[in-house]
């Protein structure tokens, strides 16, 4: 997404934010205080500063990007892989939060176009409801694993209680997040559209709107590179290597593995269609899992772009 206008790089901390303007070579340095805050966005306003760069970074950048937001300033929220990878080809092997601040600034200007999550307030209270169920979900797991094994009896109750606690917060979560789809006829839309997928329910959905909300607004291959399952060449001369996937959004990678695994297994003619085709290549189970994913995220792009919910029909030569 283009940006006009002056840009200054932003490195958020849980004490502290710096900010660095290249096109005037200054920075500034605030607490992460209601205070700072204030003289932050001042002094970005009298430098004539329109858009504001952050990496994500564990969530502190959220409430500086309302601020900023508030104060009339665009706000651009990127990889902090994509800024470091970017900082060590132009050889900055040194690492601080001025100089991060730095980087962020001249990455932002270089990938003035990179494609960017849009600023959708109700998006974004869907991703924390969407983000506080899978770290629920996590923990669960853990106990339950833990459980797998001889335990004290001291063990087994406390693991007990938690869990029917854990149980019933994520009951509670389920049940705002299926209010928040509904709240919104464009989201509730979406929602319909990718759980009308065999093998796809309600919170699949959720985490895809909040977590892919480029999806069905952009090409097929960009959508694959976003989660993270584009297969990549490694090739060099005679020498031609495995294609293997890197990078992307992983807790969305997560979140589609298991239903991936019904849908091509059980649930879905086309995939499964695909996964018994491959497999009988000589695919690996897994590779075979990640290429039907890749040829999911594709059809539910192509579903969305077209505002279609699913036909097997039209879905089978997609």
């Amino acid at each position: 997404m283009a940006q006009n206008g002056r840009i200054v790089g932003i490195d958020v901390s849980k004490l502290k934010v710096d900010g660095f303007i290249r096109s005037l070579q200054i920075g500034s340095s605030q607490p992460s205080t209601p205070e700072g805050e204030e003289k932050m966005i001042a002094w970005l306003q009298e430098n004539d500063v329109q858009v504001a760069v952050m990496e994500a970074s564990g969530g502190y950048e959220k409430r500086w990007a309302t601020a900023l937001r508030a104060a009339g300033i665009a706000v651009r929220i990127v990889d902090p892989k994509r800024v470091r990878h970017f900082a060590k080809s132009a050889g900055q092997l040194a690492k601080n939060d001025p100089i991060d601040a730095e980087m962020i600034a001249w990455f932002a200007e270089t990938f003035a176009d990179a494609v960017d999550q849009p600023h959708e307030p109700e998006r974004e209270e869907l991703d924390r409801l969407v983000t506080a169920r899978a770290s629920l979900l996590k923990v669960e797991t853990q106990i339950e694993n833990q459980g797998e094994h001889h335990q004290p009896r001291m063990v087994v109750t406390a693991h007990r209680v938690i869990l029917r606690t854990l149980r019933a917060q994520l009951a509670k979560l389920e049940a705002a997040i299926a209010a928040k789809l509904a709240a919104s006829p464009r989201v509730a839309r979406r929602a319909e559209i990718i759980v009308s997928v065999p093998g796809l329910a309600e919170q699949t959905a959720a985490g895809v709107i909040a977590w892919l909300p480029e999806l069905g607004q952009i090409s097929n291959k960009s959508a694959a590179a976003l989660v993270g399952i584009a297969p990549y060449d490694d090739d060099s001369g005679e020498h031609k290597g495995k294609r293997f996937i890197k990078g992307g959004r992983r807790k969305l990678r997560n979140l589609l593995y298991m239903p991936t695994m019904g849908a091509a297994t059980q649930h879905n003619p086309v995939l499964k269609a695909y996964y018994q085709r491959l497999r009988a290549k000589g695919k690996e189970a897994k590779v075979a899992l990640v290429a039907c994913m890749r040829k999911l995220i594709v059809i539910l792009n192509t579903m969305l772009a077209r505002n279609e919910t699913w036909n097997p029909q039209t879905r089978a030569t997609t």
